[in-house]
């Protein structure tokens, strides 16, 4: 495994020990809270909130999706183009929560978890390797080009976020995830947000 997705898994694990350990405090200090959410706003947040996980299901679903798309990523970009992608993708996707849920939606509690760096991952593995199968995990027989699964989970979160369906999701977290993995990418490709630079 490349050494900075290997990190990444290691660190989310032992922050996720600590959790446990320390209870709910953790989570007061490190976890994202968008204005009216209940707790006090700090700009580290913007990056720690995707290091903590709200239970050993969502942090081994994170997990292996950085695993599965971060890995490949790593391998072809290099770690430091690699880490910069998904630090990126973590704090854009805090930002895009903080905008739109913390103002309008008006959200009741933290956000944490590594999602939005996943879903920047995603979208980045969507633009190198638009054609590979992913195959989801409860439906093996179902095979879906990587660019047509991500067009069609963004599709998705873009409606549960707006409906305010599944509470306790940070779906424009997700979004925000994905803008930013799509913002790197176009750095990176030496280009702007809508053409070369």
């Amino acid at each position: 495994m490349p050494p900075i997705t290997l990190a990444l898994i290691l660190l989310n694990v032992l922050v996720y020990a600590l959790e446990l350990v320390t209870g709910p405090e953790i989570i007061r200090v490190f976890g994202l809270w968008p204005p009216g959410s209940g707790g006090a706003f700090h700009v580290w947040q913007l990056v720690t909130y995707s290091f903590l996980h709200g239970s050993l299901l969502h942090l081994g679903f994170n997990m292996v999706a950085i695993w599965m798309f971060g890995a490949e990523l790593e391998r072809r970009w290099g770690d430091l183009r690699y880490l910069l992608t998904y630090l990126v993708s973590v704090v854009v996707a805090a930002m895009t929560q903080i905008a739109v849920s913390g103002y309008f939606l008006h959200a009741s509690g933290p956000v944490i978890g590594a999602s939005g760096g996943v879903f920047g991952l995603l979208l980045a593995y969507a633009m190198y390797f638009p054609n590979r199968v992913i195959v989801i995990i409860f439906l093996p027989f179902i095979r879906i080009p990587a660019r047509t699964f991500v067009l069609g989970y963004g599709a998705v979160e873009l409606f549960l976020g707006i409906t305010n369906t599944t509470a306790g999701v940070a779906h424009f977290a997700h979004l925000g995830g994905l803008f930013g993995g799509w913002l790197s990418v176009q750095y990176f490709r030496g280009r702007g947000l809508f053409g070369k630079r």
